[in-house]
């Protein structure tokens, strides 16, 4: 079991990768565009619709990883009333229930992917199709559905495959990492 998770890990790295990416040529792409703005007044027309097709992979893209690992920002408010053995039930019931919820919303991207195929939409000024960035989104979104799914599976069936895998190895006692 472990072993199918570090090889999720390393599977994980490529859509990470892809962020670091968009992440990176929006940031030169803005600097660019201020500077083009400021220095002779020239700014990058289709850096608006280029900041929201990178947005979306940004976020997109690391959201299976985050949901996996479950690196989400969280506040434990409640997690001093909760036994470990509880605490980790909770935590699994939290992943099934996000990761089931997930289902519609994934659909739904599906559907205003399909619409925006069929009349042909594209982007203002770059005319990018805009379907790509819907058929990205939902298919992300299935994968951070899944990713979910198995993690709550996994909580109940096998929770130390979960803890042995890892980075920082598992936490010490008493710590919820």
């Amino acid at each position: 079991m472990s072993s199918l998770i570090r090889i999720a890990g390393v599977i994980a790295l490529a859509p990470t990768a892809l962020a670091v990416l968009a992440l990176f040529a929006m940031m030169v792409m803005t600097f660019f565009d201020v500077v083009l703005r400021s220095t002779i007044n020239t700014p990058i027309e289709a850096a608006t619709e280029l900041t929201r097709i990178m947005m979306a992979v940004v976020v997109f893209a690391t959201l299976p990883v985050i949901s996996a690992r479950n690196d989400h920002i969280a506040v434990d408010l409640m997690d001093g009333y909760f036994k470990p053995a509880a605490a980790r039930l909770r935590d699994a019931a939290i992943a099934l229930i996000c990761g089931a919820m997930l289902w519609w919303p994934a659909e739904r991207v599906v559907v205003l992917a399909k619409r925006a195929e069929s009349y042909g939409d594209v982007t203002e000024y770059l005319a990018i199709p805009q379907h790509y960035i819907a058929w990205f989104v939902a298919v992300f979104t299935y994968l951070t559905m899944a990713a979910l799914i198995v993690r709550g599976l996994i909580l109940i069936v096998e929770p130390r495959a979960l803890e042995a895998a890892a980075p920082d190895g598992p936490a010490p006692e008493g710590r919820d990492d």
